[in-house]
């Protein structure tokens, strides 16, 4: 069992490893050569010029003023001193909302252990029951409820507590997500016009053999949207050409390599063999063989687009639909469009940065079966997982080590070895196993078809909350008591065990203490050091960089990551929520990584994350709806650890609880959702009347006739670019169509063609 000096030789661990993470970040990220690792969002921005440009050779790579040195630590302050509306401006309503769920966390859990320090620790820590019994405790134990006597009047002061912090953390809740509400209300009623304010995206169009899906389109709104229709961009299958500009990419990038290997050194031209990954194979030159494999991918990206264009398979049934109003494209995206409920199906469409144009070609008939393949995978990830967890949990139990290889008793036992099992290697073996779990669970969400990066990001992260509360939470409570308690359930009735279990619950505090300080702690420190983005910068900054293009690719300066981030935030929440009557002590280290973590990402946020899309904080309903979650669920663990402490009694009183919370629950989600799921009519007219009387001349069509065709269209780099973007921008032709068939529209296409040539 960890003790409090196993606890404090792990927090010693973390502090020194964080505060070393902090000094090294602070020395690197004021040499000249790493600046752009550093501080590449105002790179990005063009509002910093390159540090190596000017001054002594040695004052291009280290910085040789020893003042900066003193002020090291300035980049904290520094961090904080930007407004929220001015972050907003500079980052986007996405990076400021999701500094709030920091905010949040510091607002909730300051208050709560205070009071949990001031009266829920001193009844626990008086009581005394764990000294006279045979189970296995520490002094940390000592101040967790597992110390209070069975049917102890001591439990009124944890039940009052449950309903103080329950109330305390809806009132929070409440206020926060009327103010994101509102600051997305504001933030979408002040934005500068962008295409997706016009555009819906329309799915599963029924195919028609006597139009193709262009005509179809165009036909169907300007009939059932005569007055609002603008214009429309069919969605192409162009995955294979997405495919082969990714191979082009990277063989021009090994030929750039090459060739600037080969300019350093003349005297040797470099070579490759031509087997599997360099490994065997004919050795070949290899600025010649990568120059034939550039133009060979070259003659086929021009081949696939010459197909693409020409050929309807390649044409999807689904659209973008842009109109000539806001109100115009609210009203088709929120209302069905036809009597049958399962074809022309409409919603806003991404904005053209969101948009996961790989998923554009998957079939929407088969959205329902690859979604059902990965809710059944998940279930598998998600159980199978605990092999490795119940694993992981036994290095926290010496005593369990000890019986099953008990010849390592003499090196377990002694003390630095001892401290360092039981307060690290849990929780770092636990951050390892869990490395590679969010980009397995990208995948799926992208397998199951998911049209935007948001909605991917979204998903993955709901995906990360459930497995982490199942396999880290769940899974450490019970595969950790199991261990734990093992002998006593061999030795105690079944009726017994229950007992057991509810007082061992918040045992595997100590547990989760060590897991904070890892994750957390030493976590924040790792994010701002950037060690990986600052080797990889400087190994393609020597081999690969030619150009000011290059070396802004070479810059990576990634996003602060909601599908991975948001769910470890998300533990967290639930932690203190649960141990917060139960065992306070957990409290202060939730506390220090908020407040932590608040001023690591605000600094990355402002000086690095360049975010790859805006949803106007479109996942705040998500983040409000599992912190209720973790809420509930402290309350119903309450109820179990009080039922098995024969405090039955006060079981009735703590039902009110749950019930309350999801009534809270329903009354936000009524009150406050729609703002993030509809766009208000309202609101849509009145930016169109302002719009229209600040720009009467507006050119609308131009602004968003190639706002959404493919990015493949837009980026490639062969000469016959300018060409390829004419035609695949112009409006469609209309034609006299040969089609019989009314079942799309009401109106003929003939008088749909007469409605074109006067729709202009």
């Amino acid at each position: 069992m960890a003790s409090l000096e196993d606890i404090g030789v792990a927090a010693a661990i973390n502090i020194l490893s964080a505060c070393a993470f902090f000094l090294a970040f602070s020395i690197l990220r004021i040499q000249p050569i790493n600046d752009r690792v550093y501080f590449p969002k105002w790179y990005l921005r063009g509002l910093r010029s390159s540090l190596l440009g000017a001054g002594a050779f040695a004052n291009k790579f280290v910085n040789v003023d020893f003042r900066s040195y003193i002020k090291f630590l300035n980049w904290m302050p520094a961090a904080l001193e930007m407004p929220e509306p001015e972050l907003i401006h500079h980052a986007g309503l996405d990076s400021a909302v999701y500094l709030r769920i920091y905010l949040l966390g510091i607002k909730i859990f300051v208050p709560i252990a205070f009071l949990a320090f001031a009266v829920v620790m001193p009844v626990n820590w008086t009581s005394g029951c764990l000294q006279g019994s045979k189970l296995t405790y520490s002094n940390i134990d000592k101040l967790s409820i597992s110390n209070v006597p069975l049917k102890s009047d001591r439990f009124w002061t944890h039940l009052v507590m449950a309903y103080a912090f329950t109330f305390w953390t809806c009132y929070i809740l409440k206020r926060e997500y009327h103010i994101v509400a509102s600051m997305r209300v504001h933030f979408v009623a002040s934005e500068y016009r962008h295409p997706d304010q016009f555009t819906v995206l329309v799915r599963n169009v029924p195919p028609d053999p006597d139009e193709p899906i262009s005509e179809l389109v165009e036909h169907f709104f300007l009939v059932n949207h005569p007055d609002h229709y603008l214009t429309h961009q069919v969605v192409y299958n162009a995955n294979k050409l997405s495919s082969l500009v990714s191979q082009k990419k990277s063989k021009q990038n090994l030929l750039d390599y090459h060739n600037l290997k080969y300019s350093r050194n003349q005297t040797k031209r470099p070579s490759k063999k031509t087997g599997f990954v360099g490994l065997w194979g004919s050795k070949v030159d290899a600025i010649d063989f990568y120059t034939s494999e550039v133009a060979r991918l070259s003659e086929e990206i021009a081949l696939e687009k010459d197909k693409i264009t020409k050929d309807s398979n390649y044409i999807m049934p689904a659209a973008f639909v842009s109109f000539r109003t806001r109100w115009g494209a609210a009203v088709c995206a929120q209302t069905q469009q036809c009597r049958n409920p399962s074809i022309w199906l409409t919603e806003w469409a991404p904005e053209p940065r969101d948009v996961y144009w790989d998923n554009m070609a998957v079939p929407y008939v088969s959205l329902s079966i690859r979604r059902l393949i990965i809710a059944v995978a998940f279930f598998f990830l998600t159980f199978f997982f605990m092999i490795p967890i119940a694993f992981v949990q036994s290095l926290a139990n010496i005593e369990g080590i000890e019986k099953a290889v008990p010849f390592l008793e003499p090196i377990i036992e002694v003390k630095v070895i001892k401290s360092l099992i039981q307060g690290f290697l849990p929780g770092i073996a636990l951050k390892i196993f869990l490395i590679f779990l969010p980009s397995i669970l990208m995948l799926m969400s992208k397998f199951e078809g998911f049209i935007s990066l948001s909605t991917l990001e979204r998903r993955s992260a709901t995906r990360y909350y459930i497995f982490q509360f199942i396999n880290v939470f769940l899974g450490s409570i019970i595969t950790g008591t199991a261990f734990q308690q093992l002998d006593e359930f061999t030795h105690q009735s079944a009726n017994d065990i229950p007992k057991i279990i509810g007082v061992s619950i918040p045992m595997k505090a100590t547990f989760f203490i060590t897991y904070i300080m890892v994750d957390g702690w030493a976590g924040c420190a790792a994010e701002i050091l950037r060690l990986k983005p600052l080797i990889f910068y400087h190994l393609k900054n020597f081999f690969l960089v030619k150009t000011k293009r290059d070396r802004i690719e070479a810059m990576d300066p990634g996003t602060f990551g909601f599908n991975s981030g948001e769910p470890q935030i998300q533990l967290y929440f639930l932690l203190g929520l649960v141990y917060a009557v139960g065992t306070p002590i957990l409290l202060p280290f939730i506390v220090v990584f908020f407040g932590l973590a608040y001023v690591v990402y605000r600094h990355q946020i402002i000086n690095v994350y360049n975010q790859e899309y805006e949803s106007a904080a479109a996942f705040w309903p998500d983040v409000h709806g599992r912190i209720v979650v973790a809420l509930v669920v402290s309350q119903l663990l309450l109820m179990g650890l009080l039922s098995t402490k024969e405090a039955a009694h006060l079981t009735p009183f703590l039902i009110a609880l749950p019930v309350l919370t999801i009534w809270f629950h329903r009354y936000c989600k009524a009150r406050h959702e729609p703002a993030f799921k509809k766009y208000p009519l309202q609101e849509a007219m009145m930016k169109d009347t302002l719009e229209k009387a600040r720009e009467s001349n507006l050119n609308l069509k131009e602004f968003l006739q190639s706002a959404y065709i493919h990015p493949f269209f837009k980026g490639c780099d062969d000469s016959d670019d300018d060409e390829m973007m004419e035609e695949w921008v112009q409006e469609p032709v209309v034609v006299q169509t040969k089609r019989q068939s009314r079942r799309n529209t009401p109106l003929a296409s003939k008088q749909s063609c007469s409605l074109s040539s006067s729709g202009d």
